[in-house]
């Protein structure tokens, strides 16, 4: 076919279904049609910048870079010009007409799972054209490609029965949008109503935004000007604009930087955490450019991907304009920006923890979930990471947190351990006969109470050398201590010991006296390298056949009335020794989180009940 014809199409499938939606379903958020065509005019320039630096054969290369916008009320129309790449024949057939650069098909699942609203999700697929015809009854695209042999084009659509494309006389590169509006939707004819809704979605485009010949947006890259030039309404209005937000920002970094890579970077920190509220996963927020060019507005492997509740943008002079997206996550000099930027973003978090711990704890109880995932993902940062963790402890107040820093402060001289315990809430750890011999001993026990705080200890294993300890695992060495009470002697101990240990056979790899207790008869004490019952029940919930069987070891109280009790018993009155023993073995499972089957206990309970009542 010659490139001078006419040419008619219909709408491929997908994009009727498209089409359908965001013209009948968006009756609230007909306004967001500009903010999109704007934004494609921005990415076109952006696009004809990055053409720029690589090729010299542009057409007409002397055209302003600048969104014009003009509206006329007689005549119902509104018309976006952008002087950016424009389109070949073919392009304007694949982005306007077909499924092949336009994603519609997942624009259209993501709706379907989500069952969200189309104003959130449209720009994000790259279909944002076509909300003009919510408010258009036809869109005429007139455009010329970059190419030097490019052709003026008129691409005219009703949005219904398909499109039409056909040669145009004195088209300019880049593409003029002209909207024949509605009549109920003539509204957006107004100069005043276009100036509020560049304002209100488009003030911080990277282009002059031109209404009625007087630019618009007044606010350009923030990130490259001086802090003191910036008021806090600018930086407030930036971060709900580039974040596409409502709330205001948490916390903020705005710094350059010369050595050892020029970078500019202005990053937000949100005050909500969107996952935390069973929201999808986050993509990273953080956008990459080049001196204002826009490299990546999403650019996986910049940063970790525990920070990827990180708003912003990081703008690095040293990058390659031609640097492409897949190349970008295997480019040194990128990893190398990551690198910065984090331990800059750290260092932040830190000064604000320290700062003001009252907000950094409020903020902290929001976002924790990226910080233990950053220390069981970024071993480069973990020890970093670890200084900004808070937590309970057997010497705070319920509710409070502190810090190993602070636990640092408190720990007894020479000592070299950090004790730990994992358990579901503050109130069952206290319960738990495993603190006793650190409360008597004034040793400070933390209280790790979140799911993922079992990862989060594997992976950091210690803090400033000194090493992480579980108190319900075998092998913790404590310092004798003045209990109260008559014991056990010796010989007496070490046989009862052994009553024990062949009446559990198997189910106990040891007896023996210990230091930890003080006023229970026992506890059950668990291998260094077994999981804890909290990580147990999570291999359970995941699969259904899941077997670990855990071998215990039993440390006794010989100073505790029913074990002193016991020893007489198990001469003198064997039947009800073992029914004693066996119960104070399943309470200890019990109280480690161990016992999963309490059949066996319920009958010997009511043994023994029968006995004591005779």
């Amino acid at each position: 076919m010659s490139e001078t014809t006419s040419e008619k199409h219909g709408f491929q499938a997908e994009i009727q279904q498209l089409l359908d939606l965001v013209v009948h379903s968006l009756y609230t958020d007909r306004e967001i049609f500009l903010r999109e065509l704007v934004s494609n005019a921005s990415d076109a320039m952006e696009k004809l910048r990055h053409i720029e630096a690589t090729e010299k054969d542009v057409h007409d290369p002397g055209l302003p870079l600048e969104v014009t916008i003009t509206a006329d009320k007689e005549a119902g129309t509104l018309t976006i010009e952008d002087h950016g790449i424009g389109m070949t024949r073919e392009e304007l057939v694949e982005n306007l007409g077909t499924i092949a650069h336009s994603g519609t098909k997942a624009f259209l699942q993501a709706m379907k799972d989500s069952g969200g609203s189309p104003a959130d999700m449209i720009g994000q697929f790259g279909v944002g054209f076509y909300s003009a015809f919510m408010v258009a009854d036809e869109v005429k695209v007139y455009t010329r490609s970059w190419r030097q042999d490019g052709e003026g084009l008129v691409w005219t659509s009703d949005g219904r029965t398909g499109y039409e494309i056909e040669p145009a006389e004195g088209v300019a590169r880049g593409s003029k949008i002209v909207l024949k509006l509605k009549d109920d939707q003539r509204e957006y004819a107004e100069d005043y109503r276009v100036k509020h809704l560049v304002e209100t979605y488009s003030n911080f485009v990277g282009f002059p935004v031109m209404v009625d010949g007087k630019r618009v947006n007044e606010v350009e890259a923030l990130w490259l000007k001086n802090k003191s030039e910036i008021s806090e309404e600018e930086y407030k209005a930036f971060y709900q604009f580039q974040a596409k937000a409502f709330d205001e920002p948490q916390y903020r970094l705005h710094f350059a930087a010369d050595a050892p890579i020029a970078i500019n970077a202005l990053l937000f920190v949100p005050s909500e955490n969107i996952e935390r509220m069973g929201m999808s996963k986050l993509d990273p927020g953080v956008a990459l450019y080049c001196k204002k060019v826009l490299i990546d507005p999403e650019p996986k492997g910049l940063l970790p991907e525990w920070l990827r509740f990180m708003k912003g943008v990081i703008d690095s002079a040293d990058l390659p304009l031609n640097i492409s997206r897949e190349s970008m996550q295997d480019s040194a000099l990128v990893r190398k920006i990551g690198q910065v930027i984090v331990k800059r973003i750290i260092k932040m978090f830190d000064k604000e923890a320290t700062g003001d711990p009252e907000k950094w704890q409020a903020f902290y109880k929001k976002f924790d979930r990226f910080f233990k995932e950053g220390i069981a993902t970024d071993f480069a940062n973990k020890e970093a990471l670890a200084k900004l963790l808070r937590f309970e402890s057997s010497m705070t107040e319920a509710g409070k947190l502190t810090r190993f820093a602070d636990y640092l402060t408190r720990a007894k001289d020479g000592q070299d351990t950090i004790y730990y315990i994992v358990g579901s809430n503050r109130d069952q750890i206290e319960a738990s006969p495993y603190l006793e011999g650190f409360r008597k001993r004034g040793l400070e026990v933390i209280y790790f109470t979140d799911a993922v705080d079992e990862y989060v200890v594997d992976s950091l294993g210690e803090f400033e050398g000194k090493k992480l300890v579980s108190v319900a695992k075998a092998g913790v060495e404590l310092e004798d201590a003045e209990l109260e009470g008559e014991s056990l002697s010796e010989e007496e101990t070490k046989a009862l010991c052994e009553f024990l240990k062949a009446e559990f056979g198997d189910r106990v790899t040891k007896v023996e006296a210990g230091k930890r207790l003080v006023d229970s008869p026992v506890v059950a004490l668990t291998p260094e390298d077994a999981m804890t019952p909290q990580m147990r029940a999570m291999m359970k919930a995941m699969d259904e056949n899941f077997s670990d069987e855990v071998k215990v070891e039993l440390e006794i109280n010989p100073r505790h009335e029913i074990i002193r009790a016991l020893s007489k018993a198990k001469d003198g009155n064997p039947e009800t020794a073992k029914l004693v023993a066996g119960q104070l073995l399943d309470n200890a499972l019990m109280a480690a989180g161990l016992l999963e089957d309490a059949r066996e206990t319920v009958k010997r309970m009511n043994a023994l009940m029968a006995k004591a009542l005779g």
